[in-house]
């Protein structure tokens, strides 16, 4: 039998071997670039066609969130484009925490991801097909440490500034997925969901915020190790221009309403966080993020309130975090949905799990409850 074949040397690649023998391979995550973090992974398996494999990664005790691995399932694919689910188990006293994946490939190559990729190239695509769209305007806000543009779209005439932007984790690939089904909702002419909100307001909209991190294939920072949804308060040029250009952009064009989309580790279920801990806040303020929390949690069954992060002290919210500091700065609703890596146990999927499907249909979920609550 000839060994199996490891490989992680492209876009969001992460995993270093640390053995392979036959069709058993010791495998660990590779830390974010200058910074601490590491969860994700990514990489291509080949050489075992019909055969059982097993991919044991060590250390995850010593992962970013270990207790996202107790109850998690990694996804595989063999053609990059549908995600199912790879059986999986963690014994947390095994060699520092042990992840076993066994999956059995129908071909020479499969490829196992922390959630399904959302590739640079997906990215671009995303954009260009945005920019080509009727009433969209496109502008390079900013450049990255890496030199890679920093993507913007503008559409919609309304009066009200809805700024909707993802990936400022870019292990958090659920983030860029609800972007594309928000996209595709709001680019659609036929729509008529989206011909009211476009009426009604003008969308902001940055779908990935950390291409640097992104393509690196980091869980948490950029280039330089940076967490962007740390840095809001005082963005330097050197440390997180990304969160700089976005500031500027958002003083240029006021902000009314703002959703920061990302994923979660250990609770499987969809939520959102909010802005209790700000200084000044108000009752009437923290309200519309009630109101539009409780219009979503009744329009989807995927959305639920009763599991989430704890609720900030008053005057203790952190002013670093975007959804803080934009809540804070412009006196709008604000608000961070976090999406799981596991299952969503309240609507379960034995075959994918929590899956790129459910977030895009999320993303036009939620433009529907903003609908509802502009309405109101």
């Amino acid at each position: 039998m000839t060994d199996i074949q490891i490989d992680a040397a492209f876009d969001s690649g992460n995993i270093e071997v640390l053995s392979v023998v036959g069709s058993t391979a010791r495998l660990a995550i590779r830390q974010d670039h200058h910074s601490e973090f590491r969860q994700w992974f990514h990489f291509r398996l080949s050489g075992q066609a019909g055969q059982e494999v097993e991919l044991n990664i060590e250390q995850m005790e010593s992962t970013a969130y270990p207790r996202g691995w107790p109850g998690y399932n990694a996804r595989v694919s063999e053609d990059r484009e549908y995600w199912g689910v790879a059986a999986t188990s963690y014994d947390a006293k095994e060699n520092g925490g042990t992840l076993t994946i066994r999956y059995t490939p129908a071909s020479d190559i499969a490829y196992f991801a922390y959630f399904a990729p959302y590739s640079m190239e997906r990215h671009h695509d995303l954009i260009a097909e945005c920019a080509a769209s009727q009433g969209v305007t496109y502008q390079r806000i900013g450049t990255t440490l890496d030199g890679q543009p920093l993507d913007y779209v503008r559409l919609g005439e309304g009066e009200t500034q809805v700024w909707l932007y993802a990936r400022q984790h870019p292990g958090e690939t659920q983030a860029e997925w609800w972007m594309e089904g928000a996209l595709e909702c709001l680019t659609d002419e036929s729509d008529t969901l989206a011909r009211e909100l476009r009426r009604r307001c003008t969308f902001h909209i940055v779908p990935n915020c950390n291409p640097d991190g992104s393509r690196r294939g980091h869980l948490r920072t950029n280039a330089v190790g940076a967490n962007l949804n740390r840095e809001w308060l005082d963005p330097s040029d050197d440390r997180a221009p990304e969160v700089k250009a976005i500031l500027a952009k958002m003083d240029e064009t006021g902000v009314h309403f703002a959703m920061d989309v990302h994923g979660d580790e250990a609770i499987p279920a969809v939520f959102l966080a909010g802005y209790e801990g700000i200084p000044d806040l108000t009752e009437e303020h923290i309200g519309q993020f009630n109101r539009y929390e409780a219009i979503l949690e009744r329009r989807t069954p995927d959305f639920q309130t009763r599991l989430g992060y704890p609720k900030t002290p008053a005057g203790k919210g952190n002013l670093g975090m975007s959804t803080n500091h934009v809540a804070h700065r412009y006196g709008c609703p604000a608000m961070t949905l976090e999406m799981p890596y596991k299952d969503n146990q309240d609507a379960p999927d034995a075959e994918q799990n929590w899956s790129p499907e459910r977030c895009k249909i999320l993303g036009r979920d939620c433009l529907a409850a903003l609908l509802e609550f502009l309405a109101g």
